[in-house]
């Protein structure tokens, strides 16, 4: 795999804090981050890094975006587990237990992602030993999320786990800062039914519905979502512990920010 490496910029730092773990980081964590970093430039099908021992270590996608999953040789399946776009930071299991990856990161079309390898990162972790909690706190605020989306598909209809997983993807999986909804999802259908666990027909017919009612668009490659409100009262009440622990993050980000206390 061939890649272009190239220095990353600290300029890189203000749309990095779009990312609400991002900007709930100290000044300092984020400039020793990205000051550690490079930016990596993927084409179409390349992969960041396969499953298997692998130095790199902390990643955020900035442009373009990676399919992540098993990928089989024989048959070049994918089974996608989640797809990563701007500016969705992953990698940092690796980082914390030094074990093996379980998952590849391949580019779906041109991308160029913000890396930055165990070897770079983790003796300036070791040194400043505090900020390990805040890699930690990513890690730990996916599985919160992975938890939620676990009750839902052992709870829910489809078209409310669809209606859930389309608010999710439009707000970078709650992960926006300030908080906020991308209408329009880059998000084949073909990739939205491996990582909800059904087949693409199944999908395909849960989204003509909502669509029928007004709430979404459908295009190739392409969901607009057309009425929010009424996408997330389909959606239904999320997990109220899973709501509190964004807005604990949305405060320590704006503290970090300097913006004050997130109003309730």
């Amino acid at each position: 795999m061939s890649r272009a490496p190239e220095l990353s910029p600290l300029h890189l730092i203000p749309a990095l804090r779009s990312h609400v773990w991002f900007a709930s980081c100290s000044p300092e964590f984020q400039e020793a981050l990205v000051d550690r970093s490079r930016v990596v430039h993927l084409r179409s099908g390349e992969r960041l890094f396969s499953h298997g021992p692998d130095d790199e270590a902390l990643c955020c996608v900035l442009s373009g975006a990676l399919k992540v999953g098993s990928f089989n040789p024989d048959d070049e399946s994918h089974l996608l587990s989640l797809y990563v776009e701007p500016y969705q930071w992953f990698g940092e299991i690796s980082l914390i237990d030094q074990l093996p990856r379980s998952q590849d990161a391949m580019a779906d079309g041109p991308a160029s992602v913000l890396v930055a390898s165990r070897a770079s990162l983790e003796p300036w972790l070791n040194r400043h030993p505090q900020y390990w909690r805040d890699v930690a706190r990513l890690a730990c605020m996916k599985l919160r999320v992975l938890v939620v989306m676990m009750e839902d598909h052992a709870t829910l209809a489809l078209d409310q786990q669809l209606a859930r997983r389309l608010l999710m993807t439009s707000t970078n999986f709650a992960m926006n800062y300030p908080m906020s909804f991308k209408r329009h999802l880059r998000l084949p259908q073909e990739y939205l039914a491996r990582m909800m666990g059904v087949s693409r027909q199944t999908i395909n017919r849960a989204l003509k519905s909502l669509a029928e009612e007004g709430l979404i668009a459908v295009r190739y490659a392409d969901i607009e979502l057309l009425d929010i409100p009424a996408l997330m009262r389909r959606a239904g009440p999320v997990n109220s512990a899973f709501i509190e622990s964004l807005k604990a993050m949305g405060a320590t980000a704006d503290r970090s920010m300097g913006k004050g206390s997130t109003p309730d």
